[in-house]
């Protein structure tokens, strides 16, 4: 029989996940938006933006327009996200003036990270699911101690389940030099930051901010795990994802410079407060924020009680409106109704859909989960193909040409209904460029599935697609 080690991807060490499906089931289940009536219509000349001095007007956003516009072809698909971006009122503003970098699995982003961390002077906020207490996370711990010694104030959220294996001396020791800890909805009921006991919500971001001027967000975690990049050109040979796998980790991050960081400091600091921290010292948070580029980003956060999951809308608006193409580089898949509904009319109307997935995964039950969905999406017309030689754990989208998006949010239920996410959405043809040449990489060491050889799956790999539907609100 086959043992789910994990409730959900990069989260819950396996002894707790039974305990936790138990307790979540006694509880009443959310419900995802309607995309159909919660996505509202834009009207014309609606795009408006923020810069670095605060909103821009309406003249001068008809100019940027313009001029986004006469950088190539298509001009109209970039006009027309922007509106339908700006019609979803996601609670943060299209910012402008920013400078980008795509960060590729987790060596190169934890190099740019130290830089980051050792350059501060003022303050580092940190947010991620697992701080593990192994290599990485005590490198991590060092430098943050060392920096908080130096007088920069180091404020520090780690989720309850995601860091459970972490020991509670690891972070007494940060406590212990002055670093502010939050535990976010801790396990203990005793110790919860809230009136209710929430052991199924989730915080999920990963988040670091240094000196409120640079952000990095992403899917990547602080943990060893991270700490080796995929192999490339290896042999076509696919592994079974109940095999123990040793190969490395494919990800995702993306370092922010500019006025849009603002949104994603507040973001952290909204996060603080709902789960009563104690007050944070003084310190500029919010500092002034020149341009930096000309990249335009939308930060965009949900918890577990938005009545209206504004990562899932601005998706499901992104890919309803596709016109060209939809490329989709995803850990955890486990699409609702709404969401495959999206993929297969997008297909049905000669939009490119392309999925990359994972092969190798850590979490059997929502792979399984998963592939489940296969047949309809591939007698739909879209395309799957799965990350070999890798564990596929990017949350990434890249539409049209125009619309980007990277972040910690994955296409299933646990990451729209019951975790705290954050994504960095960017309009613009620029990034979108650097999106497509990293999703053709991760497309070229790939296998794809055809109808033709699904329907050919072995019997016990169906029934575990079936065993996993039991349980797909959960997962």
């Amino acid at each position: 029989m086959t043992t789910w080690p994990r409730l959900h991807p990069d989260s819950a060490p396996g002894h707790i996940a039974a305990v936790v499906l138990i307790l979540c089931t006694v509880a009443g289940c959310a419900t995802l938006p309607n995309a159909k009536t919660d996505m509202a219509a834009p009207h014309p000349q609606e795009v408006e933006f923020e810069g670095a001095r605060g909103p821009v007007s309406a003249a001068r956003s008809d100019a940027i327009i313009a001029r986004l516009q006469g950088k190539g072809g298509d001009s109209d698909l970039l006009e027309k996200h922007l509106a339908y971006e700006q019609a979803l009122n996601a609670g943060t503003p299209l910012v402008l003036g920013n400078a980008l970098s795509l960060l590729q699995n987790g060596p190169a982003t934890y190099q740019a990270m130290f830089a980051a961390i050792r350059a501060a002077r003022d303050h580092i906020n940190l947010e991620t699911y697992i701080f593990a207490e192994d290599e990485i996370g005590k490198q991590f711990a060092d430098l943050l101690l060392e920096r908080q010694a130096a007088g920069v104030q180091v404020n520090v959220i780690y989720d309850s389940v995601g860091s459970l294996l972490t020991s509670k001396a690891f972070f007494d020791r940060l406590r212990a030099g002055g670093i502010r800890v939050l535990e976010f909805n801790p396990v203990n009921p005793l110790a919860g930051n809230e009136n209710a006991w929430r052991l199924n919500n989730r915080d999920h971001r990963k988040l670091l901010l240094v000196d409120g001027r640079i952000a990095f967000v992403g899917g990547i975690n602080i943990s060893d795990t991270y700490s080796s990049s995929p192999p490339r050109h290896r042999n076509n040979t696919q592994r079974s994802s109940d095999e123990h796998y040793t190969t490395g980790w494919r990800d995702t991050h993306i370092r922010i410079e500019g006025p849009v960081v603002a949104d994603f400091q507040r973001l952290f600091l909204d996060t603080w407060a709902r789960q009563k921290g104690e007050p944070l010292p003084a310190r500029n948070y919010f500092p002034q924020l020149p341009a930096r580029g000309d990249e335009i980003v939308r930060a965009i956060g949900s918890t577990s009680e938005d009545a209206r999951s504004q990562i899932y809308l601005t998706l499901m608006s992104a890919i309803t409106h596709a016109e060209q193409q939809v490329h989709l580089t995803i850990a955890y898949f486990a699409p609702d109704p709404q969401l495959r509904k999206a993929l297969g009319d997008a297909a049905r109307r000669g939009v490119d859909v392309e999925l990359v997935l994972p092969s190798v995964t850590d979490s059997p039950a929502v792979f399984h989960l998963g592939r489940s969905y296969y047949t309809e999406l591939l007698r739909a017309g879209v395309h799957i193909h799965e990350r070999r030689g890798a564990v596929m754990h990017s949350k990434t989208a890249s539409i049209d040409g125009v619309w980007s998006t990277i972040g910690s949010t994955n296409l299933d239920w646990r990451s729209f209904l019951h975790n705290d996410e954050i994504n960095a959405v960017v309009l613009g043809r620029g990034f979108a460029r650097q999106m497509e040449t990293m999703f053709a990489a991760d497309l070229a060491e790939s296998d794809p599935i055809t109808l033709e050889q699904w329907k050919q799956r072995p019997v016990l790999q169906r029934l575990k697609e079936q065993m996993a539907r039991l349980a797909a609100y959960w997962l």
